[in-house]
């Protein structure tokens, strides 16, 4: 079951789900809207012949108030907001309507465990032939809150909690890659 407005309110004043900072016309009748923060990374195209699965990617890292996305290109941005999901409750990451009409294409794999914590990275692809340029605290995409039909026994707890900033990938660490 989707998260109404009024649920969504009530869970934050309760403190069981946590969205940080957060103002009120961020609250949509069945999501919140979350904006863009100042930190990026992109792949350090330079350095490397491709990248792995099994080995760490290398990112240039920089912190901005404004980037510019040159157009088929891909960058990793972070969340202003910082999120904190009950065991029950999961969230779905949508890219905003009026932005993906410019080209930007956002997407974090498109799911929020429940349990998990942290500031949520966005994987940001710029489709057009035009460059697009972003500004921070601009509301970017979306978070849709559903209740799940019972509480998880083993809620998220993986190499993603906490983070702060933008975080590239890990998937070297996945056990399947050993």
């Amino acid at each position: 079951m989707i998260l109404s407005d009024q649920t969504i309110k009530q869970m934050m004043k309760e403190d069981t789900l946590q969205i940080d900072p957060v103002d009120n016309h961020q609250i949509q009748p069945a999501s919140v809207d979350i904006r863009l923060g100042t930190h990026f990374l992109k792949i350090d195209e330079n350095a490397i012949e491709a990248i792995a699965l099994d080995e760490p990617a290398r990112y240039v890292e920089f912190e901005s108030e404004e980037v510019i996305i040159p157009p088929h290109s891909f960058l990793l941005a972070t969340t202003k907001e910082y999120i904190r999901l009950p065991h029950h409750v999961t969230a779905f990451v949508e890219g905003r309507s009026s932005i993906g009409r410019m080209g930007l294409f956002i997407q974090n794999a498109g799911w929020v465990d429940p349990g998990f914590e942290g500031e949520i990275t966005l994987e940001l692809y710029n489709a057009n032939r035009l460059p697009i340029r972003l500004k921070a605290e601009r509301r970017i995409a979306q978070l849709v809150f559903a209740f799940m039909d019972q509480e998880a026994s083993s809620p998220y707890d993986g190499k993603y909690q906490g983070q702060k900033k933008a975080v590239g990938s890990q998937v070297y660490l996945d056990k399947d890659s050993r």
